[in-house]
């Protein structure tokens, strides 16, 4: 949301409220049963008025906090990517590499499906992955699945090339999908480049941290729901019909107690 709507909707809101107030003053004109009505349509008003105006405003909060960390030197946020095997991933190293605001990019490990291994299966494979390349110096074998782990200067594409020789050899068929597992590193103020990029290519990062992703996430962990956003800005119509019900009481009491401060300094 930008600027001036913002501000729109803040004089909308205050517009409203000193509508409420208004009311609040009419009081007097009305029997005293009347005040808890005067009270519920505040409620009501300021509930709406929050809803409508200030709500759109409340929850761009997380952008606004992750705007002010964007622009801090040296911040770096990190992104972690699930590429499919198609993926050619030197050329998106390339791409990305080209980019103002790149760190690093790194292929961490390999993860390829498999069917449901029974006992024996499991055994067999936890056993076997790590004789087939010399540069499986850590690898995980599930229940479904096998996670290699890439060592420094191995690619996937290497990684993956292995495994299918060495499955075609002994099964004799094919591995028709995997899943790489990368990290980029990027300068913080460059997120949004760097996510428009890898969504253009279809690529949606699984998770980010950062002092942009930490500055969201506290934000969001600290904001209210929207309903209870909704029940303060009721909260706060409620608190200004009361001031204007009171007003006529309050400033006369305001006045005498200036005149008599007045009146002690002069002593």
């Amino acid at each position: 949301m930008d600027i001036i709507t913002s501000i729109i909707y803040i004089v909308l809101f205050i517009i409203m409220m000193a509508f409420v107030f208004s009311i609040g003053m009419l009081r007097r004109y009305m029997p005293k049963r009347e005040v808890l009505l005067v009270l519920a349509v505040a409620f009501f008003i300021g509930a709406i008025g929050g809803a409508f105006f200030l709500e759109p405003i409340y929850q761009e909060l997380p952008a606004m906090a992750s705007a002010v960390e964007s622009n801090m030197p040296n911040n770096e946020e990190t992104l972690y990517l699930d590429l499919s095997s198609s993926i050619d991933t030197n050329q998106l190293r390339s791409d990305l590499s080209s980019m103002e605001g790149f760190k690093s990019f790194d292929e961490t490990s390999v993860s390829i499906p498999m069917w449901s291994f029974n006992e024996q299966e499991h055994a067999y494979f936890d056993s076997i992955v790590g004789n087939i390349d010399s540069h499986y110096e850590k690898y995980n074998v599930t229940s479904n699945a096998i996670q290699i782990d890439l060592a420094e200067n191995y690619t996937a594409s290497e990684a993956l090339k292995s495994f299918s020789d060495w499955y075609k050899l002994v099964y004799d068929d094919t591995i028709s999908y995997a899943q790489i597992h990368a990290v980029l590193v990027i300068d913080s103020s460059k997120l949004n480049d760097f996510e428009d990029a890898l969504l253009q290519k279809g690529v949606v990062a699984s998770h980010i941290e950062g002092p942009i992703q930490d500055s969201v996430n506290n934000t969001n962990a600290s904001m209210l729901s929207d309903l209870e956003f909704t029940l303060v800005c009721g909260g706060i119509g409620v608190i200004v019909a009361i001031i204007g019900i009171y007003m006529d009481s309050v400033v006369p009491a305001y006045r005498r107690f200036r005149k008599f401060l007045n009146t002690k300094r002069k002593r």
